[in-house]
């Protein structure tokens, strides 16, 4: 459905400016000629507005014959736009909190409003997402309230994408939740973050710390551009360096395990037996039979076979357990769960005999015997891991300081060493601990010294897992997510107000030259991905454009 290009409106309302004297010279302002003529639906009517300016007719004015414009005009409608705050608000509303897509919202709003879908897009992409950062810029009062109690908390991490696009990295005020910045960088290395960084310095407002990860060249850049403020590393980041190793052999021991089993009980744990052969359960028109369900016990023979049955897909399902570093390691529960296995075969042959049970408590024993050097060691260096991230847990224990904290851990690490320089095996573990514990010591205990700040900075991974999954919700296509990132993932990152009803009113507050400089911004960052289509016939149109374009130059 097209937008109709005439609307009838309910009712006719002129906004005269509601300055009485001119804010300059304090002289009677006089009102001028009628303009800006627009019909705008609202959520609720449809109705035709316009504004009579005032001007100052001193000569001597600062502010002579300059327009002042209604402010209820202004705020009715954003400038060039024929919908309401109120319309705007609720596409962005039901697009980012609902998680609707645009034919859901669309099909939600032709109940009051005419209106396209492809307009449902555009006040979406170019209106809401403009207002939402345009905000954002009126928390800075916020921030400097913040900032002079006890200084600012900043929290910045990135999001890679696939290939070589850009990142987009995220600043955010931990106290406040304001947004300070949040874009696209090129490149990482020290000069790019300092560029990033330094018009927050720029502000003149203190920053206490900041938090982010121990990357290349954002170390020194944190360090040149905020001097004066500690770097708090993510413990998280910390963790997962320090398992690396781990999880490196862990991964080894599992693939040697796996093929290990499949080796030496392949065989009998390989298929189902079931009516047909290679064919489970199926439904549909002609569907698979049903076994009949007995009250009877069934027979012993069938039993037995039931029961190994299910051992063997207990044994198949482990084969395909994957890891989730730092502290749940593939390898180490499949050892451990396969050897509950075996130790359950063991049990049962010492109940009743069978041939097929004995062949697999034996297929498993050897398996596992191959990989038992291997899982002492990594069942230790786990270990050491779990206590380091105990060690650094202030959950549950007396309140301690960061040295007492910092004290605590190199005291651990003294004590494995102990350990590691009696079993070598351990040592290339101990070293990546204490390489890794040296490098991160002088960021990694802030957090005890400051009440309130993180020890990880998962909250920013969490607002790029969110972006991700509410965008996939919305468009049902990993790669039009991706590209929705690229082209306005820094807006939709966006903090919103609480409600449908504040996200008006915020937008109301808006001033029109910053809302234009908004809109200029985003159609800037989104032209960069205009020749980016897959479409042959809209490629052609495009090269024959800038063919056009470059056929208007004057020859050199």
């Amino acid at each position: 459905m097209r937008t109709p290009r005439e609307l009838y409106s309910e009712k006719k309302i002129v906004y005269e400016c509601e300055w009485d004297e001119c804010p300059q010279c304090g002289q009677p302002l006089t009102a001028v000629y009628t303009s800006g003529w627009k019909t705008v639906q609202t959520m609720s009517e449809i109705i035709t507005i316009a504004q009579r300016p005032k001007s100052c007719a001193n000569a001597e004015c600062l502010g002579n014959n300059k327009l002042l414009k209604s402010v209820r005009w202004q705020h009715t409608a954003p400038i060039w736009c024929t919908y309401g705050y109120d319309v705007i608000a609720q596409i962005g509303w039901q697009r980012q909190i609902q998680r609707q897509t645009f034919s859901e919202v669309h099909l939600d709003l032709q109940v009051n409003l005419h209106i396209s879908e492809t307009q449902v897009r555009a006040l979406y992409h170019y209106r809401y997402l403009a207002l939402l950062a345009c905000h954002e810029r009126q928390q800075m009062e916020q921030l400097k309230t913040i900032a002079h109690q006890g200084g600012l908390w900043l929290s910045l991490d990135g999001l890679a994408p696939e290939g070589g696009e850009a990142q987009l990295w995220l600043v955010r005020e931990l106290q406040s939740g304001v947004t300070l910045r949040c874009g696209w960088m090129s490149q990482q290395d020290q000069s790019a973050f300092v560029n990033l960084l330094q018009p927050i310095a720029e502000l003149g407002l203190p920053v206490t710390v900041v938090m982010s990860d121990k990357q290349r060249g954002l170390v020194p850049a944190i360090a040149e551009v905020f001097s004066s403020a500690k770097h708090s590393f993510c413990q998280m980041h910390y963790l997962n360096n320090v398992a690396e190793p781990i999880s490196v052999a862990d991964e080894a021991m599992k693939i040697e395990l796996r093929q290990g089993v499949r080796q030496e009980v392949g065989d009998l744990i390989r298929q189902e037996k079931v009516g047909k052969q290679g064919v489970l359960t199926v439904t549909g028109g002609i569907p698979s039979p049903v076994m009949p369900s007995e009250a009877s016990p069934e027979p012993v023979a069938q039993e037995q076979d039931a029961i190994l049955q299910d051992l063997s897909r207990r044994i198949r399902y482990l084969l395909t357990l994957k890891g989730r570093p730092p502290f749940c390691l593939a390898g180490i529960e499949m050892f451990e769960r396969l050897t509950e296995v075996k130790d359950c075969l063991e049990r049962l042959i010492a109940h009743h005999s069978h041939p097929q049970l004995a062949l697999l408590q034996q297929g498993l024993c050897a398996a596992l015997q191959l990989v038992q050097t291997n899982y002492m060691l990594l069942r230790q260096a786990t270990d050491w891991l779990e206590q380091i991230a105990d060690l650094l847990d202030p959950t549950n224990k007396p309140l301690r300081s960061a040295e007492q904290v910092q004290k605590d851990l190199f005291a651990y690490l003294e004590k494995i060493k102990t350990i590691s320089d009696q079993q070598p095996g351990l040592h290339p573990f101990f070293q990546t601990i204490q390489k890794t514990t040296l490098s991160y010591a002088p960021g990694l205990f802030h957090c005890y010294d400051l009440p309130g700040l993180p020890r990880t900075n998962n909250a920013r991974e969490s607002d790029f897992r969110d972006l991700n999954r509410r965008l996939l919700r919305t468009t049902g296509q990993k790669g039009l997510t991706r590209r929705i990132i690229q082209r306005s993932g820094a807006w939709e990152l966006l903090h919103r107000p609480a409600s449908l009803q504040d996200t008006i009113l915020a937008f109301n507050r808006v001033a029109p030259q910053d809302f234009r400089e908004e809109r200029q911004r985003l159609r800037q960052h989104r032209n960069r991905f205009r020749l980016h289509t897959r479409s042959a016939k809209q490629s052609r149109l495009q090269l024959s454009k800038l063919e056009q374009r470059w056929a208007t130059l004057s020859p050199i």
